[in-house]
Formats: structure tokens, C-alpha cells, sequence
């Protein structure tokens, strides 16, 4: 029988505040309150692939006294700092035959590039790609500003911020872009423990934004809602080569402004039937509203939009031949590249890390190695695309 006095707000509440309390215990564990939480040391292997040089010639700059000393432990191995990274790009930049080999990013008359990642359907890797793509993107020497703007905020907590605990004044992208006394975009920009990744985090004051467009728009409040987020971008455009936008699985006012926003557009698939049939009432919904937005003005020109396969397993007949219907369908527009399911992956989330985060030595080797690859090679793709839309092939 059921019971009439039960109320479910109460009930959803109290169950809230007891996952929060103890996400908040699981946080302190893995993180102590005066604990600053730090990004691992690299070793010269990883250097030397990051740079695209020869271990070797990293020993001979080390030698040579040149550069930033690495730390060496026992049987001499050496471990470089992601700043140790950044200076090593700096150093080997004034050194290099083409411009943009060691520092990759923007050059005069390059305009920003902000890639918007989208899907309307939980569960098909949206965020893991958002923030395995800007930390790669940082790690290789681009200047990153990653923008959650899903309420749910899990960008956010892979980046070491619980919002109900560490925005309870605000700070998230709706101070800059809301109706009534927006703040400087400045202002709410946060520095992150990787070298080049700043972030703006989430939390549910994003919201409000869905909820006060409405009005803005009947009173004519304000600038038209979908102008927003890139009139806030554009006052910091200059401090960065690329924005990351993870959006949330909705299309509503605040993903059609970051959409207005974007020069690119990345869309997440599970290649599942059921995933892709819902991608297929999302794109019509996207192609609709869109439109609108478009006939009022809206810039809707993009350099690129790519479809990337995520949680994909090689092994499964049925999901081969999604890929396969999509690569038909879609041609180029598919990244060549996929990102594998693995459990390295879902693991280093339970800590709210990435595969760069992590110590690979928690992990089997080939394990490790084939998803990092993986994700290492959609990232890259997605450079290259970034590289051409500057005007430049190969990276020059």
C-alpha cells in the first residue's frame, strides 16, 4: 500500500544531503582540506612524446644544463613538472625550423577557437572527452579555458571542485552571461592545477538562466539571449587559444548560446541503436531550433563539426556496424579516431581523474597503454582539425 504521507521532495532532499555529506568524506579522504591537489610528475619518456623529441635528446639538455633540471630518483630516471613541460616548449620554440612546432597555438590574425561538446543522452562520454580533451590540448602547449556549463558539474568535479561546497557565492558562467549585473568574465575564472587549464566550473545557478530567458524575452531585457556567452568569451579571447565547452544533455537557452558561441562542434555517440536513434531526435531538435536562432540573427557558421564514437569495444558485432552505418551515413564527418571503453578509464574516474592524472603503474600495462592511445589519437585529430581551421596543414 502506499503511503500517503511520503513526500517526495522531502525524500529527494534528504537523500541529496546524505550523498552529499558523503562525497564530501570521500573527497577529504582522497584530499585533504589542506591538501593542494596536484597534477603528477612526468617522466622523460612521456616528455619526449609530449614534445615529439628523442628521450635522448631530453638526457643531453639535462647534461648540457639547459632547460628545467628534472627530479631524479632511483636508477636515474628523470621527471619533468607540467611546468618543466611548458619551459622545455619554450625553449625548444626558439630553437625550432617551423613556427608553432613546441607552442602550437594561436598567431596573429588567429581567431579563438571554442569547440562546443554536445549530446542529449547521458552516458555517452561527454564529459571524459570534454576533459580528456582540454587537459591534452593544455598539455601540449595551447592556452585552455574549459567552461562547464552543465548544472550536474561533473567537469567540474573531475577538476577538484564540489559545488555545493566551493561555489556557495557563485562563479560559474551564469554571473557573467545572466540578464541583471553580470560580472566581468574575469572574475569568475579559476586557475587549475594543470599548467596552461583555466576553468570555469558549474553548479545549478546555471539554471536560472533557462529560467529567466523566457522573460528576458518578452521584455526585451537585455542582449538577445543566444549573443551571451560569446560576448563573454570575447572579453577574454586574447588570453587563450581554445575554449572547451561541455555542455549539458539538454538543448535549451544555455546550450544554444554556448552553440552560437562555438566555432566547432563535437557530438558524443554510444554506438548502440537506442543511443543513436536518440541522437537522431536530438540532431532534428538542434536543426529546428537552431534555425530560429539563425533567422534572428545568430551566427551559425562552423570550421568543423565531427562526430566522435566513444565507449567503443572493437569486439562488438553490433557496435562495428553502428560505426559503420554512421561512417556511411556521415563520411568525414565522423572522427577516423574512437575512444575505447576501458576500464582504466572508469577507474581513474572513481578518484575524479584522467588517464593523464593518473599513475599508470595502477593499471596493467596494455591496459593503460591501449586507452591512452585511444584517447591520445580522437585528441589529436581534433588538434589537426583546430591546426586547419588557422590555415595551417601538418601544423605549419
Amino acid at each position: 500500500m502506499k503511503d500517503e504521507t511520503l513526500r517526495i521532495d522531502t525524500l529527494v532532499g534528504d537523500h541529496a544531503q546524505k550523498l552529499s555529506e558523503r562525497l564530501q568524506a570521500h573527497r577529504a579522504q582522497l584530499f585533504p582540506p589542506n591538501a593542494q591537489r596536484t597534477l603528477r610528475t612526468f617522466t622523460s619518456g612521456e616528455v619526449a612524446t609530449l614534445l615529439g623529441v628523442k628521450d635522448a635528446y631530453l638526457r643531453k639538455l639535462h647534461l648540457e644544463g639547459r632547460g628545467p633540471q628534472p627530479e631524479i630518483r632511483a636508477g636515474g630516471r628523470r621527471y619533468y613538472s607540467p611546468d618543466d613541460i611548458q619551459a622545455l616548449r619554450v625553449l625548444l620554440e626558439q630553437g625550432a625550423k617551423s613556427p608553432g612546432t613546441y607552442l602550437p597555438g594561436r598567431r596573429e590574425g588567429d581567431k579563438l577557437q571554442v569547440i562546443t561538446v554536445i549530446n542529449f543522452k547521458g552516458g555517452s562520454g561527454k564529459t571524459t572527452t570534454s576533459a580528456h580533451l582540454a587537459q591534452k590540448l593544455a598539455l601540449d602547449g595551447y592556452r585552455v579555458l574549459a567552461i562547464d556549463l552543465d548544472p550536474q558539474a561533473s567537469f567540474s568535479a573531475l577538476h577538484g571542485f564540489q559545488p555545493e561546497f566551493d561555489l556557495l557565492d557563485g562563479g560559474t558562467l551564469y554571473d557573467a552571461i545572466r540578464y541583471d549585473d553580470p560580472v566581468p568574465m574575469r572574475d569568475i575564472i579559476q586557475k587549475t592545477y594543470f599548467t596552461n587549464l583555466d576553468i570555469v566550473p558549474g553548479n545549478l545557478d546555471l539554471m536560472e538562466f533557462e529560467h529567466e530567458t523566457p522573460r528576458a524575452i518578452v521584455t526585451h531585457q537585455g542582449n538577445l539571449f543566444f549573443t551571451r556567452v560569446g560576448e563573454a568569451l570575447a572579453s577574454v579571447e586574447d588570453d587563450y587559444d581554445v575554449v572547451v565547452m561541455d555542455c549539458p544533455p539538454q538543448l535549451g537557452f544555455l546550450t544554444m548560446s554556448a552553440l552560437s558561441a562555438a566555432t566547432a562542434v563535437l557530438v558524443t555517440v554510444h554506438p548502440q541503436m537506442l543511443d543513436v536513434m536518440s541522437m537522431c531526435q536530438f540532431l532534428l531538435m538542434t536543426s529546428n531550433l537552431l534555425g530560429v536562432v539563425a533567422e534572428a540573427g545568430g551566427d551559425m557558421s562552423y570550421d568543423w563539426l565531427r562526430y566522435v564514437v566513444t565507449r567503443y569495444e572493437p569486439g562488438d558485432g553490433p557496435q562495428n556496424q553502428m560505426v559503420s552505418f554512421m561512417r556511411s551515413m556521415f563520411g568525414e564527418h565522423v572522427l577516423n579516431n574512437t575512444v575505447l571503453k576501458s576500464t582504466a578509464i572508469s577507474d581513474a574516474g572513481i578518484t575524479k581523474q584522467t588517464l593523464y592524472e593518473v599513475e599508470k603503474s595502477q593499471f596493467t600495462r596494455t591496459t593503460y597503454e591501449r586507452a591512452i592511445e585511444s584517447i591520445n589519437a580522437v585528441n589529436g585529430e581534433i588538434a589537426g582539425l583546430m591546426q586547419e581551421s588557422w590555415g595551417r596543414k601538418d601544423g605549419t
